[in-house]
């Protein structure tokens, strides 16, 4: 419920604090007053779009604040997956600026406007007269008898197999347009693997063979320069070994007269025996390289098979060919074992479709269930509002197929005249039945299931003297469940009120500006009495509103 509403420099208003309370309150007020303007500051908290006409004329921003108790909602979820702070005490907070940017908060956290709207609609319930249209709609006739039937959990249920059933469907279809293709293509790819499985294509492949390309190309240079190396070391006047190793025998004679340099020696014996390695090394190198213009043809060939494979499949290398080529296989695979894929996927939806089946007729059960109860329900309390001899009836339609609200749509049928035929309720209901019946239909949900706060706005235009005590006396009654707030103009329904705010404007030297009040005792006498008789307070107004206010 909503326990507190700030507004500051929106509209007409400078400054304005309301509290609220549980049960039923009514807000009255003369015709321009601002009823309509504190609604408005309400529904920008609730996630409305912002227009920059709401900030007050010369003020940088308007700033509309609401506190709501939600401890009875189960609203965790939705604080956990926004990750937003939660407390029993929920602040929503609406920045307007005069530019037209505009911010929004849950307890102090900044939201989107989304965030803001998912959240504000299931705090509060705006009625308004345009609402009323909603009776005519399909979908919203569904919710009624939903609601009334607890179908909620079950509807639930049934949703998430549709959306598996859809899955499926989407799923089977995917698989027959790939099938279709991929067998329009099976030579084609038969013929493109054929190629690669001949090449026999190996892993690192293409780098060694570049390698021994360039090594066969240059072979004569490469045996050249490695003779010279192997000269280098073993020549018999300058070659590198006979030299370390004359070194180390006069290192070895002058270690008798001088045992210090006997580190030098080691260290120079092991330079000699890595020397001796190295020299073996460029001899076996020496005797690996060879001329050979066959096998270089042969090399060349083979990197020209895979320049060619790479080009016609456009990538750079060996593993990317066989990444194809795994690719290639897979695709071979699937058209081999396609047609059983497709037929189990064509089981299971089946096998879904029949559990939506069950699942669906449980619904169209309880519906139709409901459905009669409901009638007579309707009928019983809307007689009282004027409409004696309504008959109403709730028509169901199967679909051709099944959808994610089941297996039939939902038509209000009315007839307020004897011997009129039903028919469907927006084509033939007057505004006043159907906003007498759209009351009767809340308050009868708000018995069933837990509602949020309803804000009637005006919903009693159009009705007067009995009927307006009838329907004041329904939202009393709602008042018992859940928090409502009647917007009104009737003495009549303002009566019946807990709690009765008064919304008016005064003028200043510079400005028009709104402001609303909670009444006292006195105060509520008054205001039902110039409503009863316009400005001038006669003393049989002051006396009818009392008898009101007290019957």
């Amino acid at each position: 419920m909503i326990r507190k509403l700030s507004i500051r420099n929106y509209a007409l208003i400078d400054t304005l604090d309301i509290d609220f309370f549980p049960g039923f309150s009514v807000i009255t007020g003369e015709t321009g007053a601002g009823k309509s303007i504190i609604l408005g500051a309400l529904s920008l908290i609730l996630g409305q779009r912002a227009d920059t006409k709401t900030v007050k004329s010369g003020k940088e921003k308007a700033v509309v604040e609401g506190v709501f108790d939600i401890t009875a909602y189960s609203l965790q979820p939705f604080f956990e997956h926004n990750d937003i702070d939660y407390d029993a005490d929920c602040i929503l907070r609406r920045e307007v600026q005069a530019s037209g940017k505009s911010r929004a908060f849950i307890n102090d956290t900044p939201v989107s406007l989304a965030q803001l709207k998912e959240l504000g609609d299931q705090l509060i319930d705006i009625h308004s007269q345009h609402q009323n249209l909603l009776l005519g709609n399909d979908r919203f006739q569904m919710k009624v008898v939903d609601a009334l039937a607890h179908n909620g959990e079950l509807l639930d249920s049934y949703r998430e197999e549709y959306k598996k059933y859809v899955s499926f469907c989407k799923e089977l279809e995917r698989l027959k347009t790939e099938n279709d293709k991929n067998r329009e293509e099976e030579d084609y790819i038969r013929f493109q693997l054929e190629q690669l499985h001949e090449v026999a294509l190996a892993e690192g492949e293409q780098e060694m063979l570049e390698q021994e390309q360039e090594v066969l190309v240059h072979a004569e240079e490469i045996k050249g320069e490695l003779y010279t190396l192997s000269e280098y070391f073993k020549s018999e006047d300058v070659g590198g070994l006979s030299l370390v190793k004359n070194m180390l025998s006069r290192m070895h004679s002058l270690q008798r007269i001088y045992p210090m340099i006997e580190s030098l020696y080691t260290r120079l014996e092991s330079i000699y025996i890595e020397m001796k390695d190295i020299s073996q090394d460029v001899e076996t190198r020496l005797d690996s390289i060879a001329v050979d213009p066959d096998r270089l043809a042969r090399v060349e060939e083979r990197l020209d098979v895979i320049y060619r494979l790479q080009q016609k499949h456009r990538v750079q290398t060996v593993a990317e060919l066989l990444e194809i080529q795994r690719s290639l296989e897979n695709k071979l695979e699937s058209i081999d074992t396609s047609d059983e894929a497709i037929s189990l996927l064509e089981q299971k939806i089946v096998a879904q479709k029949d559990k939506l089946s069950h699942m669906a007729s449980e619904l169209t059960r309880k519906r139709r269930k409901e459905a009669h109860r409901f009638s007579e329900v309707l009928v019983a309390a809307a007689a009282p509002l004027g409409m004696p001899n309504l008959r109403f009836d709730v028509q169901f339609i199967p679909k051709a197929e099944l959808d994610e609200n089941g297996a039939e749509h939902i038509r209000f049928l009315f007839s307020t005249n004897k011997n009129q035929p039903l028919q469907p309720v927006a084509e033939i209901a007057s505004g006043g039945e159907i906003s007498r019946l759209m009351l009767c239909i809340k308050a009868l949900i708000a018995g069933a299931v837990s509602l949020p706060t309803i804000i009637f706005d005006e919903i009693d235009t159009g009705v007067s003297g009995e009927i307006a005590d009838k329907m004041g006396a329904i939202m009393q009654d709602m008042g018992c469940y859940m928090q409502v707030i009647g917007i009104t103009h009737l003495p009549q329904v303002a009566s019946k009120g807990s709690f009765h705010y008064r919304v008016y404007k005064s003028d200043t030297d510079f400005d028009t500006v709104t402001h609303i009040d909670r009444l006292d005792e006195k105060g509520r006498i008054e205001e039902i009495a110039r409503m009863l008789s316009g400005a001038e307070l006669t003393d049989a107004a002051l006396s009818n509103a009392r008898e009101l206010l007290h019957k």
